[in-house]
């Protein structure tokens, strides 16, 4: 049994090694307690006659435990990790020391994502319902707008969902932006019940609209495409390491990134919010502004990775990766400008298909030259300079003034 008065005796070899009495005290008292700790821990291990069968088998199980076996598990050594040894992918440095931070900016988008939360039960849908239900409240093109995007977007968030938490967490290997990534899939299950809820609401047929993309051929290529780019690293035998594993991740998180959230989104954006800023499906709207301003946040985060991963594998950017790159960005430009196409055959909103054409191939420019590749939709311009203002400025209230945003959780809309 451990005697306090021997934990009070004075340790004079620890004080011998100090380079004065206060330090040598100091350090006296801490090995005290790591030696008085320790005994308090195996003491507690000890069988009693009070302990049951299982407890005692528990307690027996304990004794055989290998710590090293589970700290290999750790994938680092138990060595202090010094920024220098942090990197984006193949790091060897223990994942669960988040800090020292080698990324600051991508906690700050953790904390950032953080500060913007809110939840879709907090949005008024009284104005959409009495609206939707009203026979001559809606043209038949708004309603195909609403139930087309709804469709496409309650798979579209899952889909980034999956990818999220069933490869790229497991893949990225800097726990600071494996923090963000956590937030992000939060925020992708806030938005997948955030169409649930506006669909709920409106009374719309659940089966029709969750199984678009299967069913509608703008809506079904969109998910094919994004589905190609998760099938090798979501297989749990999956590693990077190699030139080509490495590549592979690298094209998963371009067309996650890039060209899912950075260009598929862009037209149902658009369409929806200028819905609302006729003062129509106001509550879907703010809906779907909350989520554009957490995907602009995703894209970005997005975007720093992959340049980041560049920068540490420059071998990985060669001429032919770049290319494939480009291929990937123009084709997803090709197939939102179908999806376009698709969803409004006509004039609507004060827009028309051809002027969200013009529209994506500029959002494409950007993407491309987000990761240093040239433009190919050279002098494009854009045509909806309202949807850059939406994302650019700072809002004390709701654009579409349904509510004020008192406390930061909830919203407080920043544009940043």
């Amino acid at each position: 049994m451990l005697s306090w008065d021997e934990f009070d005796k004075e340790d004079t070899d620890v004080a011998a090694k100090t380079s004065s009495p206060a330090q040598a005290a100091a350090a006296a008292t801490l090995d005290k307690l790591d030696s008085a700790g320790g005994a308090a821990a195996l003491e507690a291990r000890a069988a009693t006659a009070s302990d049951s069968d299982a407890v005692k088998r528990a307690k027996a199980a304990l004794n055989d435990l290998d710590i090293a076996e589970g700290l290999a598990e750790l994938e680092g050594s138990a060595a202090r990790v010094a920024v220098d040894e942090k990197r984006m992918i193949n790091c060897r440095a223990d994942l669960n020391q988040l800090v020292p931070f080698k990324y600051d900016w991508a906690w700050q988008k953790y904390l950032d994502g953080c500060a913007n939360h809110w939840m879709p039960q907090e949005v008024n849908m009284t104005a959409d319902i009495a609206l939707w239900k009203d026979q001559d409240g809606l043209t038949d093109d708004e309603r195909r707008i609403v139930m087309r995007n709804l469709g496409f977007f309650s798979t579209a968030d899952s889909l980034v969902a999956n990818n999220l938490a069933l490869a790229v967490y497991r893949l990225i290997t800097n726990p600071e932006c494996r923090q963000y990534i956590l937030r992000q899939a939060f925020e992708e299950a806030i938005h997948t019940h955030a169409y649930q809820y506006c669909i709920e609401s409106l009374g719309m047929d659940e089966g029709e609209i969750f199984n678009m993309y299967h069913e509608i051929p703008s809506v079904a290529k969109k998910a094919a495409w994004g589905l190609k780019y998760t099938r090798a690293i979501s297989d749990p035998e999956f590693n990077t390491g190699t030139p080509e594993t490495d590549k592979e991740l690298l094209r998963n998180l371009i067309a996650y990134y890039c060209v899912l959230e950075g260009i598929f989104f862009y037209c149902g954006f658009t369409q929806i919010l200028s819905m609302g800023r006729r003062n129509k499906m106001t509550g879907v709207a703010e809906q779907f502004q909350y989520i554009l301003r957490d995907e602009s946040m995703h894209l970005n985060f997005g975007i720093d990775v992959i340049n980041q991963i560049k920068i540490e594998n420059p071998h990985l950017w060669d001429a032919a990766m770049k290319e494939e790159a480009t291929q990937m960005i123009l084709q997803g430009t090709q197939l939102e400008i179908e999806y376009a196409r698709d969803t409004m055959p006509r004039g609507v909103l004060g827009m028309n298909a051809a002027m969200m054409e013009d529209y994506l191939k500029f959002i494409a420019n950007r993407r491309l030259t987000q990761i240093g590749l040239k433009e190919e939709y050279p002098g494009t311009t854009n045509p909806f300079p309202w949807m850059s203002e939406i994302m650019d400025l700072k809002k004390e209230k709701n654009f579409f003034e349904t509510r004020v945003i008192e406390y930061q959780t909830g919203g407080a809309l920043s544009w940043d």
